[in-house]
């Protein structure tokens, strides 16, 4: 069998931001639970949408991290991102 996502579950994070005089929140760093911290590169666009994946609606921050791109939800006042749940062998 092939390895692989098999769902993907809302999973709350700790976001290191920046909140801007004009009201602007901009992520900066996500800290994993493991205490692993992946900073944002950039910015690439930031909508109201809902996870359709995960449920959940606020403002959807697409991110690059380390050279991948990843959504990160702004829930007020919680953020999220839809974990993937991989297979085990």
């Amino acid at each position: 069998m092939v390895q692989g996502i098999v769902q993907r579950r809302k999973r709350y994070v700790q976001v290191t931001a920046r909140f801007d005089v004009d009201g602007s929140i901009t992520p900066l760093a996500i800290t994993w639970d493991d205490g692993t911290v992946y900073p944002v590169d950039r910015v690439i666009n930031v909508r109201r949408a809902a996870s359709l994946k995960v449920g959940g609606t606020g403002l959807r921050y697409l991110c690059e991290i380390k050279g991948n791109r990843t959504f990160i939800y702004f829930e007020d006042p919680a953020w999220f991102v839809e974990e993937k749940v991989v297979e085990m062998p």
